[in-house]
């Protein structure tokens, strides 16, 4: 009973790490539904006067309005104001023979094209009102003002003659076809399609339409999510068995969709929002395909509220797919400025032959995307600065990093080469070796490289005890007991992760140093105390390393390679078959030890790697020809 309550909790503790992976990936479906700007509208269509109908046939779903425009609401205001006369009455005790009101007032009434006036219920025209000035010109004597704006009947009037103007002029009746798609859009259908959006945001909608509005959202983001998480599953599974992994895919796209979401409450341009960091930032710390099918779903995700969602997924697709063909392997600043005008590039093409396929004339181009474009391809710049953000954020490791840390003149290593300068030419050799049988297996050779610099930096405490830093002093490792001996030689792997951590190596190159020998026997040393104990049972953990055991292609290509240099040393003669028989011998002694047996690698993998090897060997001791000396006359 105990031992099936532990299975369960074990079961349960195994799971949790499951649910929180799945759970990021469900909260950021929730985030992206609460952050879309217009997810109480149903009206999702995007048009233009002059460009084609994108979508199906259009026809009303129930009976509603057309509006009119303000245009034509000014229009008909105006003409019917034409009529309207405001209301004076005449001031007390003054003389009424004459119609006096005052100059600004009569500025005003010009102003507003009013060509009469009212007193009481009669109407005159504006030539028989006067001013003060008028009408002692008209007279030849002064007339006092004797009229005077009533402005609260007048206002009130006013308002009464504007009401009875209607805001709508005609109706569309459920089951009407509105537009056909292909269509061009005309001035009266953008009239009515303005019609019905503004039916679909009316509150006597209710609360169902606004409902479903958002649980359509909601549907679609999980989907889209889903199958992201699919493609993870099946083809990227050690990418979703990390959570920083997950959360990382995860905050890219949110801080993508969140800004283009910012952008259409503010009424911006989404073509202003840099999309290309999804794919350059995954691209940077991971593959090409996952950079793709992020971006996609990152577009996908953003195009259930932008305006015009199938040009803008046609565009953002060119855009993903030039930023990851662009950007292939990034080791240099000046890359990404190259991959921005690239994507400038790529996205005003795309944006060109879209409006000329659809409309077939020059007007139809708006010469503010252009604008757009450039300022979105300095933003992509700026990608630069979040690599290095993720990078410590999350601990991964950028290319740009490794091509900084495999700077021999960087300080670490140049410790290395001034106390342990043999080793730092072993490092060396081996740096070469591992990053050419990198490429032959499609691993990453500047990873390899980068690790194999830094894999022995341990033997810097006490760099004597091994053998290719001694010069012609007897080896003090022959003076001890063959099992300390071994602990000494041990003893380079964890002290070169301490050296390793004090430096703030990233854990990637860390990995390198606590791995490049496994679980492997110290074997000279434990052959020798085998053989001078004869018939004793040895204790292997005295002579093995405490591991652990690569679990990546380019840990096991630099056990390989270190191994397979060092050997190299030891031959007496450098012949091709020579060669060939260590490099076999020393690759199937680690297989038959189990070393590779957690890593990737193929039985494929295993012989490419041993052509290179081999060649590689072959060329670096090859045999130069003797120079003659000159005779003595």
């Amino acid at each position: 009973m105990q031992i099936k309550n532990l299975t369960s909790q074990i079961t349960r503790f195994k799971a949790f790490p499951i649910v929180l992976r799945l759970g990021i990936f469900a909260a950021l479906a929730v985030v992206c539904v609460l952050m879309f700007p217009r997810y109480n509208n149903a009206f999702r269509y995007h048009y233009e006067v002059g460009k084609p109908w994108g979508y199906g046939t259009l026809t009303a779903d129930f009976d509603f309005p057309i509006y009119k425009t303000d245009e034509q609401l000014q229009t008909d205001q105006k003409q019917l104001l034409s009529t309207f006369a405001p209301y004076f009455k005449y001031l007390p005790r003054v003389q009424r023979e004459v119609k006096v009101v005052s100059l600004g007032t009569m500025e005003w009434m010009q102003s507003e094209g009013y060509t009469r006036i009212a007193i009481n219920q009669s109407r005159y025209p504006l030539s028989e009102v006067y001013t003060p000035m008028t009408a002692h010109k008209k007279f030849g004597y002064d007339c006092a003002q004797n009229l005077v704006l009533d402005t609260a009947k007048t206002e009130d009037m006013r308002t009464k003659l504007l009401s009875t103007i209607s805001p709508t002029q005609g109706l569309v009746q459920k089951g009407e076809k509105i537009i056909d798609k292909g269509e061009i859009v005309t001035e009266r259908n953008y009239q009515i399609l303005q019609s019905l959006r503004r039916a679909y945001e009316d509150e006597s909608l209710g609360h169902r339409q606004r409902t479903l509005s958002i649980f359509g959202e909601a549907m679609l983001v999980v989907l889209f999510l889903s199958l992201f998480v699919i493609y993870l599953y099946v083809f990227r599974a050690a990418y979703l068995r990390r959570t920083s992994t997950v959360l990382f895919f995860c905050l890219q796209m949110f801080i993508v969709i969140a800004l283009a979401c910012l952008a259409l409450r503010f009424n911006l341009s989404v073509y202003l929002i840099p999309f290309a960091w999804v794919p350059i930032l995954t691209r940077v710390f991971f593959d090409s395909r996952t950079a793709l099918f992020l971006h996609f779903t990152t577009i996908l995700i953003s195009s259930i509220v932008v305006p015009a969602p199938v040009e803008f997924f046609f565009i953002q697709i060119v855009v993903g797919m030039v930023a990851v063909s662009s950007l292939s392997d990034m080791t240099r600043r000046a890359q990404l400025v190259q991959t921005a005008a690239w994507i400038f590039l790529a996205q005003s093409v795309a944006y060109t032959a879209l409006t000329f396929a659809q409309t077939g004339v020059w007007s139809s181009i708006d010469l503010w995307m252009y604008l757009y474009f450039f300022i979105c391809g300095l933003l992509t710049v700026g990608c630069y600065g979040l690599i290095y953000m993720f990078e410590k954020l999350f601990r991964f490791i950028s290319s740009i990093t490794l091509v900084e840390l495999a700077d021999i003149n960087s300080e670490l290593l140049h410790m290395l080469a001034e106390r342990a300068p043999g080793t730092f030419q072993h490092s060396m050799q081996v740096s070469n070796l591992a990053a050419e049988a990198a490429k032959a297996i499609g691993a990453n050779a500047l990873l390899v490289r980068t690790g194999a610099l830094y894999h022995d930096i341990g033997k810097m405490t006490d760099p004597l005890y091994y053998v290719e830093n001694q010069t012609g002093t007897e080896n003090p490792l022959l003076k001890m007991d063959p099992r300390d001996a071994a602990q000494v030689v041990i003893a380079h792997v964890p002290e070169g992760e301490k050296i390793a951590r004090r430096n703030h190596l990233p854990e990637v190159v860390i990995n390198f140093i606590t791995t490049h020998h496994g679980t492997s026997l110290v074997r000279y040393f434990y052959n020798t105390y085998c053989n001078a104990h004869p018939g004793e049972e040895v204790d292997e953990t005295l002579f093995r390393y405490p591991g652990s055991k690569p679990t990546t292609k380019e840990g096991a290509i630099l056990m390989i390679a270190d191994a397979i240099e060092a050997r190299s040393r030891s031959l007496s003669e450098f012949t091709e078959k020579a060669i060939t028989e260590a490099v076999n011998q020393m690759i199937d002694s680690q297989i038959a030890d189990g070393q590779f047996a957690e890593t990737p690698l193929s039985f494929k993998d295993v012989e490419d790697m041993r052509k290179v090897f081999i060649s590689r060997l072959i060329a670096m001791n090859h045999h130069r020809i003797s120079y003659p000396t000159l005779n003595k006359k």
